[in-house]
């Protein structure tokens, strides 16, 4: 039926490419894989595809989020070359758990009810245990087919694969008609529903629900009121984000920054300061003073900080209110002495001045002769008195 679309999945091949499988073998294989892309509705909001390639060894081809066209995607499997050796077969399925069905690499939210799809392709025993991997990749809701071909082990097979088994477990004889089984595929995938036909109305996803449909959207985006569209949510909101500062939106997504003076850490969400006044991060003149991830300049004792803010010019020490002089300021260089006015001799403090004293040194001798001198003017004055009386 041309209007019947598979219904979305997350789909993972596993392919065998062990010695046992011949490379004629192993061509037939990516025929079958081709044969099956080409069946799928793929792309980025319908079906996904990933290839893993194993032997003793477990190699990812392509994941999920790689090719969304089936041009692409096809000549990607007509590249892939076999590994040989063993059959790690629980190596594959667990490989396919940790590093394929992650949102990382391509794996839709499990919010999106999108179906998680392994289809493993071998002729061979496991030579691992393969039994327990497959019970706790089923238990992690992965769906599980197992192909088997030629000599593949029948109890391995069912060992590994969902419930119903009947529904699970294929087997063909040769490689050579391992192409029949994609119409098998085609019918278990095909469902038609509004969602896989394509004729709903929803802009991002489409929820099947019984005989009708609900619309939802992708991580990032929220249903708008009208139920089918969806708009961008503001990752930046308080308590939607992770960011230490800075929270910047990217349309459903955001991305941490840091305010100026701090770096973004290895966790891509917190910040750490960095020493803003190591050399060659500032340009300040004389002294960088550090403030919690900014800065500011300073300057040295004797200098005052220009209008600029960076630089910095001598102070004239012996401007008024600067010294602590009683009388004279005396500049010299940055710093100063104090003197005083002529007449006045400077402190022991260095700051204040006293009036200076004169003082005559007399000896005892000229002290005589002096009194002598006096007592003898003393006489010829009373004298000079008495005759002029007379």
């Amino acid at each position: 039926d041309a209007a019947c679309k598979n219904r979305p999945l997350d789909l993972v091949f596993i392919i065998d490419s062990s010695r046992s499988v011949r490379p004629e073998e192993f061509e037939k294989v990516k025929i079958f894989l081709s044969e099956m892309i080409d069946t799928l509705d793929v792309g980025e909001r319908t079906t996904r595809v990933a290839v893993m390639n194993y032997a003793s060894t477990v190699k990812v081809e392509f994941p999920l989020r790689t090719y969304f066209d089936k041009t692409s995607m096809k000549e990607a499997v007509a590249h892939i070359e076999p590994l040989s050796a063993g059959t790690m077969t629980g190596l594959a399925i667990q490989t396919a758990m940790d590093e394929v069905f992650t949102e990382e690499m391509g794996t839709r939210p499990a919010t999106f009810n999108i179906p998680r799809v392994v289809i493993v392709v071998t002729d061979g025993r496991p030579q691992d245990q393969v039994e327990d991997v497959a019970a706790g990749a089923r238990t992690a809701g992965i769906e599980i087919y197992a192909v088997g071909v030629g000599r593949a082990d029948m109890q391995s097979l069912r060992a590994m694969a969902s419930e119903p088994l009947d529904e699970h477990v294929f087997y063909v004889e040769t490689y050579g008609v391992i192409e029949k089984l994609t119409s098998k595929f085609r019918e278990t995938f095909c469902a038609v529903n509004v969602c896989s036909l394509g004729t709903h109305d929803c802009e991002q996803v489409c929820v099947s629900h019984g005989a009708s449909h609900l619309c939802d959207c992708y991580e990032g985006y929220t249903l708008n009121p009208d139920k089918r569209s969806c708009s961008a949510v503001d990752m930046c909101e308080p308590g939607r984000h992770k960011c230490d500062q800075i929270c910047v939106s990217n349309n459903g997504s955001y991305t941490c920054e840091c305010y100026e003076g701090y770096t973004l850490n290895p966790d891509k969400t917190t910040c750490s300061a960095t020493d803003v006044c190591a050399p060659g991060k500032h340009d300040c003149a004389q002294v960088c003073l550090s403030n919690d991830g900014s800065y500011s300049c300073d300057c040295f004792e004797g200098y005052t900080l220009n209008p600029d803010k960076k630089t910095c010019s001598a102070v004239d020490m012996c401007t008024p209110g600067r010294h602590d002089c009683e009388q004279v300021c005396v500049r010299d260089d940055l710093f100063y002495t104090c003197d005083c006015y002529q007449g006045y001799t400077l402190n022991p403090d260095k700051k204040t001045c006293s009036k200076a004293v004169t003082s005559s040194l007399v000896t005892t001798d000229e002290s005589c002769k002096c009194e002598a001198i006096a007592a003898l003017q003393d006489s010829v004055t009373s004298r000079l008195e008495a005759l002029s009386t007379k």
